[in-house]
């Protein structure tokens, strides 16, 4: 069965250099891979590796998943993405969202407060400038004096919204040309889809909200070590505040609790060994290709529209985990669905 969502990967892939990306961007493109996103965390900055992409490619769609709007001040924001905008005409998605307090505060020295107002009120300012307009606004997490751009942007740049509880995603809904998620299993998609469709409703828009969620793939190795790797992976995750009350509102408080309890203590390898298997099979991918297919193919069925490949791998050495991301982009390739439905 050929793949009737869109598939994305993440970039930078681990342990490739940004100058090395140009063959691999090529070939993703020519195996039908429709986006390419990255993220801004610890490693590079979410837009110069699109900037790389925007000159290798053709038809991928580029986007940010996402841009604090605590880090950048929204003129900045605005400028950038128009930026984006003249390298990659059409093809450009800026995606905003509020990150976390580790990321804002302990790294960047902002005060993480009112952070889903703040998400709008930038949201709303940065939309205006892409539009051309000369923006004056007093809103009660920012203040924008006569600022327009000078370089017109040629075509639309849509704006993704990160949401993961019901006021983020009603957000999303109402101001959003698409919501970006993270970390969530196929059976949470119609929860959180449901919230989207709320913010919709209550906004009285008549739009569709694309719905692209990443989803992280343990690849390389056997079944134990990649369950291992996402143990690990999930552990830095769901301990963050932000992402805890996220999976605590999809239910899983009670089964994180141990494991929580172990990180706050600062026992942190046992808290990894202490993520329930069951949480590992529901937010991870690892194992045989084609059952990860399968799962890809329930995300898209609970409401995912596009889906963002992030490629963890297992190998210790830096030239095999290289290797392993490779091999997945090819493993996981649109083009290898549509061939092995033809057989």
């Amino acid at each position: 069965m050929g793949s009737r969502f869109r598939l994305g990967i993440t970039i930078p892939l681990e342990n490739v250099p940004l100058d090395q990306h140009t063959d691999v961007l090529r070939e993703a493109e020519s195996l039908g891979y429709t986006d390419a996103w990255t993220s801004e965390v610890d490693g590079l900055d979410g837009f110069t590796p699109l900037a790389l992409a925007a000159t290798v490619t053709e038809r991928m769609r580029l986007g940010v998943a996402i841009a604090s709007v605590f880090t950048r001040g929204p003129a900045l924001t605005a400028m950038t993405a128009a930026a984006m905008g003249e390298l990659a005409p059409g093809r450009f998605c800026l995606g905003l969202g509020s990150s976390s307090n580790v990321i804002v505060e302990r790294w960047n020295s902002e005060r993480f407060e009112q952070p889903l107002t703040r998400l709008h009120d930038v949201t709303r300012v940065v939309r205006k400038m892409l539009q051309g307009e000369k923006v004056q606004e007093d809103l009660e997490t920012i203040r924008v004096q006569g600022f327009r751009l000078s370089r017109p942007v040629r075509s639309a740049i849509p704006i993704f919204l990160a949401g993961l509880r019901p006021r983020a995603l009603h957000l999303a809904g109402a101001l959003g040309d698409g919501v970006l998620l993270n970390w969530l299993s196929p059976d949470d998609v119609p929860t959180v889809r449901a919230e989207v469709e709320k913010g919709v409703a209550a906004s009285g828009r008549q739009k569709h909200v694309e719905v692209a969620c990443r989803v992280f793939v343990c690849v390389g190795g056997d079944r134990e070590m990649a369950e291992q790797a996402a143990r690990r992976y999930l552990a830095a995750y769901v301990t963050v505040p932000v992402y805890e009350k996220f999976h605590r509102w999809l239910g899983r408080g009670d089964l994180l609790a141990p494991m929580l309890a172990a990180w706050r203590e600062g026992r942190r390898r046992e808290a990894v060994q202490l993520v329930p298997e069951e949480v590992v099979r529901h937010l991870v991918l690892y194992g045989d290709v084609e059952d990860c297919q399968t799962r890809l193919e329930r995300y898209h069925a609970a409401g995912v529209d596009t889906i963002i490949l992030a490629f963890v791998p297992t190998a210790a050495e830096p030239e095999e985990r290289t290797r392993q991301c490779i091999q997945a982009i090819r493993d996981f390739a649109p083009q290898r669905r549509v061939t092995d439905a033809v057989r």
